[in-house]
């Protein structure tokens, strides 16, 4: 795979017209039953369709291990070759040396065949797959000689992955995350592109051009870690202020139907699209109807098998909604035949980071979609879990007074003296808990209230301040 470093190469697979082709390629190890497997290739189908791809073939095999040179066998490289229009052999990149003699005899016989017209030129042949995806992460020779075979573009699950990703975001801090991840997963690629070897003249003289794009990224990486440290002061910031409120973090696997479920729940108007890694960026609303102390909702990105572990380590601040939440709804697609193992998928990410010690409810959406056999093995199977479907209202309501139960079941009830010269504060007391009854003595209000441990000293600093 030849990966130039100039990040015009990702905007440039953006082409819509035409549609590029592509086929799927995937290992099935010994590990690996036929059910994981068919549902791992149907998962890379739809990513490669939220890039605009068209998938117009699959390539599968039986191996020990992913590490083969061709990644294939013999004959399954050639019918992938025979797909993409390659000649199923690796062979050498060198173009085979000519005399001259050879290349006036090919001349003469070019001008001659150009002289006599081909009746079937005219027609249109049918046009070959421009890529090969590959369900599993490649070394860069894998790329290389997959390419020598298939004459195709080859990007692995790691690269469509990254693209998707690069595609999506929207925010400053997203597109700054993004872009490092992307840069590491291409650096160590650079050695395959044929554009190095020259040396340069001038400034950093001695440097040959791979050499240079090397230094390039490493330096372009230190200043997107500078820029996103900043925006993530500015997060951690607005996180700090909303520290002892109430907040809930939707987590799960990519297109489990979070987005759906945080529209319901505090009727705001996210992006809701029926593809994957549609949201990138923590969005936070209010728990709607609103209570008091109000509840803070926040949706996250999903997660998926195989996630590049720089794109985990990217979206640091992301996930720290999930770290810094009060309770976590797992979100899982209950109409998925594997929807077991992308919860396991979503539980080993959040472990990465620290936040499987956070109280958690595992939440069943898509219920429409399950049939009442389903729903019957579902509940015998998962009897604490929370079955709903995100457009259902009736269930949406019994979510919104499971999580408010969760929320009373740790608060406390206490009193408040605030003196008539610090007023001031009222608005913060309202704001961070309920107030069950108000009195006036000489001294000021007095109040009983209803929160958080937390928020409730939290106001008693305020107020001896």
């Amino acid at each position: 795979m030849r990966v130039p470093p100039d990040p015009c190469y990702w905007t440039a697979m953006e082409t819509k017209a035409p549609t590029p082709r592509a086929v799927l390629v995937g290992i099935q190890t010994p590990d690996v039953d036929d059910v994981a497997h068919d549902a791992s290739l149907e998962e890379l189908g739809r990513l490669v369709k939220t890039l605009g791809y068209e998938v117009v073939g699959r390539v599968s095999q039986r191996r020990e291990g992913t590490g083969a040179a061709s990644l294939l066998g013999s004959g399954k490289l050639a019918e992938l070759a025979a797909m993409t229009g390659g000649t199923g052999v690796v062979g050498s990149m060198a173009p085979t040396p000519k005399s001259k003699a050879r290349q006036r005899f090919e001349g003469a016989a070019g001008t001659a065949d150009a002289a006599e017209p081909d009746a079937e030129a005219d027609a249109e042949p049918a046009r070959k797959p421009e890529f090969v995806i590959v369900d599993h992460e490649l070394s860069p020779s894998q790329i290389r000689n997959l390419e020598r075979a298939t004459g195709a573009e080859v990007l692995d699950r790691t690269g469509v992955i990254v693209e998707i990703f690069h595609r999506h975001a929207n925010t400053r801090e997203a597109k700054l995350q993004v872009e490092m991840a992307r840069l590491k997963y291409v650096a160590p690629r650079l050695r395959e592109s044929t554009g190095g070897g020259g040396r340069q003249q001038g400034p950093g003289a001695g440097e040959t051009t791979l050499d240079l794009d090397r230094r390039k990224i490493r330096d372009r990486l230190a200043e997107l870690k500078d820029q996103l440290e900043a925006v993530q002061r500015d997060s951690d910031h607005r996180r700090s202020a909303r520290r002892d409120q109430l907040r809930v973090a939707l987590v799960g696997y990519t297109n489990a139907g979070k987005s759906s479920l945080m529209r319901a729940l505090t009727g705001s108007q996210v992006l809701v699209e029926d593809k994957l890694f549609a949201t990138l960026d923590t969005t936070v609303r209010i728990l709607q109807p609103e209570t008091r102390p109000r509840v803070l909702v926040s949706d996250t990105v999903g997660f998926i098998k195989q996630l590049p572990h720089d794109l985990v380590a990217s979206f640091r601040s992301t996930l720290t909604e999930a770290l810094e939440a009060s309770l976590l709804l797992y979100v899982v697609d209950a109409s998925d035949p594997t929807y077991e193992a992308q919860l396991e998928v979503s539980r080993s990410v959040l472990r990465e980071i620290g936040a499987d010690v956070v109280p958690s409810r595992l939440v069943l959406n898509k219920l429409d979609r399950v049939d009442a056999a389903g729903r019957a093995a579902l509940i015998e199977k998962r009897p604490d879990a929370i079955l709903l479907s995100a457009h259902a209202p009736g269930d949406v309501s019994a979510l919104r007074d499971t999580i408010i139960a969760f929320f009373e079941a740790a608060m406390v009830e206490d009193v408040l003296a605030l003196p008539y010269a610090k007023q001031g504060l009222i608005g913060e007391v309202y704001e961070s808990l309920r107030v069950m009854s108000e009195d006036y003595d000489e001294k000021g209000r007095v109040l009983k209230v209803r929160g958080l441990p937390g928020a409730i000293a939290r106001v008693r600093r305020s107020l001896a301040g």
